[in-house]
């Protein structure tokens, strides 16, 4: 099912991504292992100081498998409302997460604070590219962001 809905311009989408980002729960984060085993995981974030933050335990893939490169994309939407952000992730422990960024991630997240949890760990995404697009009408111009950089 196609849209007659027409293009919105990329004004539009970056407040439209930037609103998102504000506001959902979830996004989904994909990495890949040294010898390229994908994972694709469901994490929910929020966004602090123009990086997503989102946690987990350090033993799980998506932990393990930001070292070194640290290059992740993650995803947020559906398929008619695509938000794609490509990034570099870094591990954060929770004693040396600032104590602003700490308290916006436990807010959200209706009080689960893990800065304290050693089985857990930060991990923060600052976007290097970001495309957004909900049809085939805004495929031209979905790039958004490129090497860190608002093109909008």
């Amino acid at each position: 099912m196609t849209t007659t809905e027409p293009a919105r311009s990329r004004e539009q989408r970056k407040q439209d991504v930037l609103d998102r980002l504000a506001e959902d729960d979830d996004l989904w984060v994909a990495t890949a292992s040294a010898d390229g085993e994908p994972c694709l995981v469901p994490l929910s974030f929020v966004w602090d100081q123009d990086t997503l933050l989102m946690c987990t335990r350090r033993t799980n893939p998506t932990a393990r498998n930001l070292t070194p490169a640290g290059q992740v994309r993650v995803t947020l939407g559906h398929t008619r409302d695509v938000v794609l952000i490509e990034g570099t992730a870094e591990p954060v422990e929770g004693t040396d997460l600032a104590p602003e960024s700490a308290d916006a991630f436990a807010a959200k997240l209706n009080g689960w604070d893990p800065r304290n949890r050693t089985p857990w760990v930060y991990l923060r995404i600052t976007p290097r590219a970001v495309k957004a697009w909900r049809e085939e009408n805004e495929l031209a111009e979905r790039d958004l962001m490129r090497d860190g950089d608002w093109l909008v």
